[in-house]
């Protein structure tokens, strides 16, 4: 198990931690279908270790996410602690226009 005190996280876990993915088995799912790429590395297996400075990009909806990986993160805490586990790089999306009111 790795130790969050020495910066390294399973990719899974920090997924998880970060938010981007509802549940640890739904981001070991698109880790093993080869959807996250790790510092421009496509990667296969969830117990694959990240820690500060990673690069992490892959899909979220019609977006391409891409993070830097500021911390790894102690647990699954609200939606203000994930977010000061990583550095948004990719342009934030931009709104699709919906049907006029």
């Amino acid at each position: 198990m790795a130790d969050p005190a020495a910066g390294k996280l399973r990719i899974d876990k920090w997924l998880w931690h970060a938010r981007f993915f509802r549940t640890r088995s739904l981001a070991g799912k698109a880790v093993r279908e080869g959807l996250v790429r790790l510092n421009s590395e496509r990667i296969t297996k969830p117990a694959q270790q990240v820690g500060e400075g990673d690069v992490l990009t892959f899909p979220r909806g019609r977006q391409v996410v891409v993070v830097r990986v500021v911390a790894p993160g102690l647990r699954r805490g609200p939606a203000e602690e994930a977010r000061a586990l990583f550095e948004l790089l990719s342009p934030l999306p931009v709104p699709e226009p919906g049907p006029a009111s």
